[in-house]
């Protein structure tokens, strides 16, 4: 029986919160550098536009004078850039789309690229009298909150993390407005999504490190198999590897499959397989770069699956003429983004830390027609699932919540 984890929010635990699923969040190693890396840039992006092409074509909003009717955004990340196809490209695209509707405002992507937590901070310090709106993409930047705290008038959109003060304890700002996410939600729906469609009855879940948002997926996942088991009558194992048991922020063993990275491919690789190999046929993965590794593992092999996370992953699940991605479980970052740029432009932004659920449209699933390969039948169980859900009746398993797998009911 796994240790029950007290729901009491720890300030690492603040320090630590990410999206795990994203490019945006690997751990690699600092390199000696530590300079950001700043577009010279700040142009309004075609509509249609990708966000690599837009970062490249935009006109000077200086040479047009387009600024001074609208926003100056600047969207920060690291280590990885706003085209890394996962989580910071997710948070970008919220921000074209806001431009879109006010193509006088214009962004300019930076680009942190050691990942380090302190460099992370000082890339925003670096720019923060140049803008009106920073966006900050990660667990990296949770330690803005003097630079908010010292500049009032410029607005702070945090994601994923909410900010903390020098001894890592959470605070609100009046100037930051933060979101974390309700991960587990989107878990239960993977969760349900492996169970209802295995043909082996055995499924897993790989993370990176078993960071609060981590070990709300894997709580989550190992819900919603529990939930098809007990309301289908069905006999799925959720398979763990005892040697890659995860540790959250407490101490407590949380069991699951940890890589222990966010950018280690080959250890990923090594956990796939090796899941693969007791007979597992369909894989959830929160893990960073490292998922890439379990990903490679899935397409070797013969009628197993994989569950993206974080944003649509159908794409990267092309494999010669078929695709291995069934579906994906995902966190509206763009929207929200969106939401709270409207928010400042029309004066009604306010400061806080919020935890955005399905409520608000904030978690779900991929269930497009060629965008997943579930059922029809699977998707309306996943949907009436949802609406309960949405409503409070169904409350997934969460690191903090104080709830845990094992005691789950509904």
């Amino acid at each position: 029986m796994r240790k029950r984890v007290v729901a009491v929010m720890l300030s690492a635990a603040m320090v630590f919160s990410l999206a795990a699923c994203g490019g945006g969040n690997d751990t690699a190693a600092p390199a000696e550098d530590t300079t950001a890396q700043e577009s010279t840039e700040t142009e309004t992006p075609e509509a249609d536009s990708t966000p690599e092409e837009a970062a490249e074509t935009q006109e000077s909003a200086q040479e047009t004078g387009s600024e001074a009717a609208g926003l100056k955004i600047a969207i920060v990340s690291s280590p990885s850039g706003v085209d890394d196809g996962s989580f910071n490209q997710d948070n970008y695209n919220g921000i074209l789309t806001f431009i879109e509707n006010h193509p006088e405002s214009t962004v300019t992507p930076v680009q942190e690229t050691t990942g380090d937590v302190a460099a992370a901070v000082q890339a925003v310090a670096d720019i923060v009298a140049d803008y009106d709106v920073i966006v900050c993409c990660g667990f990296q930047f949770a330690g803005i909150t003097t630079i908010a705290q010292e500049n009032p008038d410029v607005k702070f959109v945090l994601v994923d993390s909410f900010p903390s003060d020098a001894e890592g304890n959470e605070v609100e700002v009046d100037n930051i407005y933060a979101m974390q996410f309700a991960e587990q939600e989107s878990g239960f729906f993977a969760g349900m999504a492996a169970a209802l469609e295995t043909k082996s009855n055995k499924v897993s879940v790989v993370n990176g490190i078993a960071y609060p948002s981590n070990v709300n997926y894997q709580y989550g996942f190992e819900c919603g198999v529990k939930y098809i088991n007990e309301t289908e009558g069905k006999a799925v194992e959720v398979v763990e590897l005892p040697s890659y048991a995860g540790t959250d922020v407490t101490g407590a063993n949380v069991g699951g499959n940890y890589v222990g990275s966010f950018a280690d491919e080959a250890t990923g690789k090594v956990v796939g397989n090796a899941l693969i190999a007791e007979g597992v046929d369909i894989i959830f993965v929160a893990a960073g770069a490292s998922g890439n590794g379990v990903l490679t593992a899935v397409k070797e092999a013969d009628g197993v699956y994989f569950i993206g996370c974080d944003v649509d992953q159908y794409d990267d699940g092309a494999n010669g003429d078929s695709n291995v991605v069934l579906t994906s479980a995902v966190k509206v970052m763009h929207l929200n983004v969106e939401r709270a740029l409207e928010a400042v432009a029309d004066g009604s932004f306010k400061g806080g830390n919020v935890v955005l659920k399905a409520d608000t449209d904030s978690t779900g699933y991929i269930n497009a027609e060629g965008r997943c390969q579930l059922s029809a039948d699977s998707i309306s169980k996943i949907d009436e699932a949802y609406n309960a859900i949405k409503g409070g009746t169904i409350v997934p398993a969460a690191n903090f919540n104080g709830i845990t797998p094992e005691d789950f009911t509904w």
